[in-house]
């Protein structure tokens, strides 16, 4: 493969929407979702193209950011900003993590002058660190520093119509391999269900709960009462602003509480630990705006001893490809929800990630390719689309 070391210019970028259907319903305390529709991010340069998928939901229910405004927003000021920008404006000397992609580290700077929006942001910046990286001859993991080459894997399970339709899934699930259940939990949704899956799986098995902010602080001795469940966490009870409340939890119950909407960025993250507001981290590139934050939020909670995991937001393989590479970092010491392809989709817009066997059961292997490692099925691309490409170019 030839392989370049002169920065990439950036010469075209590419909007594509499209609709995955999932294998079965999707439902959290934000709402039910039978198609996953995605924004993805296609960066054309002068040394090759690189691919980002934007984590953003079709309604602005989970965050802010939903899929028409982040197609939107990028069109009509974000992708304007990067082709104008004439200069690599990154300072890689300051900042380790931005070494060796001096394009990607250029991308956050350039679209500064935009308030927000950082999942818009992170999907482009992933397009660019992609392109890069394949014009190195780079794999993804390679330049993240992974020191594995096989991740634990959690599955996200969401809210079932009955109990028993919920312990079919989770039964499946559990002998699948998957090394960590996370339960979607919502106000009268909660206790039973926790319960019911807690003696299926037993004891011994990683279980933990996910609010998606669906609590208030009034129900603080209910959440507390979780504890007879011996749960690995209980990941974001309260709205994203409200530390105070999450701290008050983790000084009510034994249980880890773990932020997961809360945690933009660095100082985010360091406030919310500094605070007792949370002793685990839920990583999402998406919604810290790339991964190069993410890279330096897993490096600040490492330096203070606090675990990290990386959360999911059912992105296809484009996004699961580089969620899987960032898990093979040191401070991942927790199964994200990096699941196995067919966990939502029965065919997926790269070849799938399939769980390992053997030693490696309940595991996806890095990719070890230039970039992401993966190939965009562009005839499902065209299958899927939901609206006409836009193509925005200098």
């Amino acid at each position: 493969m030839t392989t370049t070391t002169r920065t990439p210019r950036i010469e075209a970028i590419e909007l594509h929407r499209v609709e995955v259907p999932l294998v079965r319903p999707f439902e959290t305390s934000f709402g039910r979702e039978t198609v996953r529709e995605a924004l993805l991010v296609r960066v054309r340069t002068d040394t090759g193209d690189g691919w980002g998928e934007c984590v953003a939901g079709r309604d602005p229910f989970y965050s802010a950011e939903y899929v028409g405004g982040a197609a939107s927003v990028i069109e009509r000021y974000l992708a304007p900003a990067l082709l104008d920008a004439r200069e690599i404006r990154a300072v890689a000397g300051d900042d380790p993590r931005s070494v060796g992609v001096p394009l990607a580290a250029s991308v956050a700077p350039a679209l500064a002058v935009v308030a927000g929006h950082r999942m818009a942001k992170g999907a482009i910046e992933a397009a660019v660190l992609d392109a890069e990286l394949r014009a190195q001859g780079r794999p993804m993991g390679e330049a993240f520093g992974a020191v594995r080459g096989w991740v634990d894997c959690g599955v996200s399970v969401g809210i079932a119509s009955t109990i028993e339709e919920l312990l079919d899934e989770v039964a499946g699930y559990a002998e699948a391999g998957y090394r960590r259940i996370k339960l979607k939990i919502k106000p009268g949704w909660d206790l039973v269900p926790v319960g019911a899956v807690r003696e299926l799986i037993g004891p011994d098995a990683l279980l933990q709960v996910d609010a998606n902010t669906a609590y208030t602080a009034d129900d603080i001795p209910l959440l507390a009462s979780l504890d007879a469940f011996g749960l690995l966490l209980i990941e974001q009870p309260f709205a994203e602003e409200d530390l105070a409340a999450h701290a008050r939890l983790a000084s009510a119950c034994e249980t880890p509480v773990c932020l997961d909407e809360s945690i933009l960025d660095v100082t985010t993250a360091v406030d919310a630990i500094e605070r007792g507001a949370t002793s685990v981290v839920n990583i999402k590139p998406g919604r810290m705006g790339g991964y190069l934050e993410a890279l330096r939020v897993h490096d600040v909670c490492r330096a203070l001893d606090v675990p990290v995991w990386c959360g999911g937001m059912l992105e296809t393989g484009i996004g699961r490809a580089a969620n899987v590479a960032l898990a093979a970092l040191p401070g991942f010491v927790l199964p994200g929800d990096t699941s196995a392809s067919s966990r939502y989709y029965a065919e997926d817009l790269t070849e799938p990630f399939e769980l390992g066997e053997g030693e490696h059961r309940g595991q996806l292997q890095v990719p070890d390719a230039p970039g992401t490692g993966v190939t965009v099925r562009e005839e499902l691309l065209r299958e899927w689309a939901s609206a006409a490409p836009i193509i925005l170019a200098r």
